[in-house]
């Protein structure tokens, strides 16, 4: 559960220089292997400072960093040298500890997307005008292998940090196979923009374009409600970021109605403090969500806010891409027995981190930063949700079928359970996907 840093996360949008992609800079000049061992070094240092278990769950972290100094010092690429730094963190096999490098100067719009759905991993969406689209790709088609990894559970993630933030590909051959069971090959090439190595905010342009940017984020992971009448609200919370003004705000939208389906699918988690009072206005009395345990102490996290906001049915649902915060408060509503939950198991990727932002050079920055843990969370049934994620109480699947006409069983029995019926195909057009602007 990342506690949010507004400065750190403008300082990366606005203020980075950064390095070139692998198609554009084939050879590492020893300056910028000189950086990427002196980023090496930063993130041991604070690893070793901050990192809530003194011991590293018995790993040798020493060795890790140790040998990918000496891998760094062979590589070619400065893409290759900033992918030993996060493999020497990754040997830590925790969710929320993980390399933020320094921005690349080119965007890649691969046009598509996928997530896994049970234990097989699906396209699920694909834009249209993009090569994706030009090439076949629909959604609904299973995804095998991407340039030859196969996708499961524990990979997927790596394989989107992989390709979107430490070494990104302008083509990708993806291994397909289609609702009849026939497999196919296929080479998408992604849309390239450059964007500029230095941003000078002093430049108006590049002021207004930054504006931009944050408006359009803004715009994408707002809250979203759909209404049908005082029986029922739907309400995709698409991130746990919000002020308790603003929580109290969104919860009384809720307040007139007899029952609320919470959408947590896709909702990667947030603050704790937002988590405190979206739960506060779940149940009527203090609860306690999970207990902190850091390097030095634990301490009880414990629900806040008016405690009688919200009393109708509450049915939630997550998927593998519900993380952190929205696997927690899914796991409190069963454990307090306060709702149902709906979907598929979420991504188990559950411990309290901090970021801790870098920066190398004087009259031109390179700024790079660091995900460290700094507590795990133990529910109040002792145990953690890392690597176990949220067991749905109705395990429901969508198929390729249901992906290829845009169905959404989940949503629809979910109404079905609040008593109102809402066709699979109906619920589909509720919460279009939105594409970010070009």
């Amino acid at each position: 559960m990342v506690r949010k840093l507004s400065v750190w996360i403008t300082l990366w949008l606005i203020c980075s220089v950064s390095f070139p992609a692998r198609s554009q800079a084939p050879t590492i000049s020893e300056f910028d292997r000189q950086r990427a061992q002196q980023m090496l070094k930063a993130v041991q240092e604070e690893v070793h400072k901050h990192y809530y278990d003194p011991k590293f769950h018995g790993v040798d972290l020493a060795k890790e960093f140790a040998e990918a100094k000496q891998r760094i010092e062979k590589v070619n690429t400065m893409n290759m040298a900033l992918s030993n730094i996060a493999a020497a963190l990754d040997s830590l096999d925790d969710s929320h500890t993980f390399f933020l490098p320094p921005s690349h100067p080119i965007h890649l719009e691969y046009g598509w997307q996928y997530q896994m759905i049970g234990d097989r991993c699906f396209v699920t969406q694909v834009r249209s005008g993009s090569d994706a689209a030009a090439k076949g790709l629909k959604p609904g088609d299973q995804l095998l292998t991407i340039n030859a990894i196969a996708p499961t559970r524990d990979t997927t993630w790596k394989i989107q940090y992989m390709y979107s933030a430490l070494r990104p590909q302008p083509n990708l051959r993806l291994v397909l196979q289609d609702q009849a069971g026939q497999q196919r090959t296929v080479d998408v090439t992604s849309r390239i923009r450059e964007t500029k190595r230095v941003t000078d905010l002093t430049n108006g342009a590049d002021f207004w374009n930054i504006i931009r940017e944050m408006e359009a984020y803004d715009h994408n992971v707002r809250t979203r409600f759909v209404e049908y009448g005082d029986d029922l609200i739907i309400m995709r919370l698409a991130e746990f970021a919000y002020t308790p003004g603003e929580v109290s705000e969104l919860m009384g939208k809720v307040r007139k109605h007899k029952a609320l389906i919470l959408d947590l699918r896709g909702n990667p988690g947030g603050a704790v403090e937002t988590l405190e009072f979206v739960a506060g206005d779940l149940f009527s009395k203090d609860v306690k969500i999970a207990d902190r345990v850091g390097r030095k102490e634990s301490k009880a996290i414990m629900t806040r806010g008016s405690h009688d906001l919200f009393t109708g049915k509450l049915i939630v649902l997550v998927d593998s891409r519900s993380a952190s915060a929205a696997e927690i408060l899914s796991r409190l509503v069963q454990i307090e027995k306060r709702g149902i939950v709906l979907g598929d198991r979420s991504s188990g990727s559950v411990m309290e981190a901090k970021h801790y932002d870098e920066q190398m050079g004087a009259d031109v920055k390179v700024f790079y930063g660091v995900s460290i843990t700094d507590a795990n969370l133990i529910m109040s049934d002792g145990k953690s949700l890392e690597h176990v994620g949220v067991t749905p109480d109705e395990l429901i699947l969508p198929t390729a079928a249901d992906l290829a006409a845009n169905r959404d069983p989940v949503l629809a029995r979910a109404a079905e359970l609040a008593g109102v019926h809402i066709s699979a195909v109906d619920v589909g057009k509720v919460f279009p996907y939105e594409w970010p602007p070009d």
